[in-house]
């Protein structure tokens, strides 16, 4: 289901798609998966063929909140968490900064 949504989210042009694994790490699921719309619209979008795709193609029924602000969307699979922010929303929140290894924040920093 991962690489579904990865696809999905590239396919639908979101950005700076990032994968975090949360085995072993969190009871909330397996993977978390943050990426990035240009706009309110762009995001709601990438939001909402992710969830048409998880249904149609995996049967797969997901929990969407955030989708009418557009500002943040998250889709709650149940094994994989997916948030769809604005650029600007996502570098107040900095999720990766809480969730990934010091030393993988530390190398995303100097690659941005």
């Amino acid at each position: 289901m991962l690489a579904d949504i990865l696809a999905s989210l590239d396919e639908n042009k979101a950005e700076d798609i990032v994968q975090i694994d949360l085995r072993g790490k969190s009871s909330i699921g397996d993977f978390m998966v943050i990426c990035s719309g240009r706009s309110s619209r762009q995001v709601a979008s990438i939001a909402e063929k992710l969830v048409e795709t998880l249904k149609g193609d995996l049967g797969r029924a997901s929990k969407i909140e955030g989708k009418e602000a557009g500002d943040w969307v998250l889709i709650d699979t149940g094994d994989i968490i997916v948030h769809v922010f604005r650029p600007e929303v996502r570098e107040f929140y900095q999720l990766e900064k809480m969730w990934q290894p010091a030393t993988a924040a530390a190398s995303t920093q100097k690659s941005s």
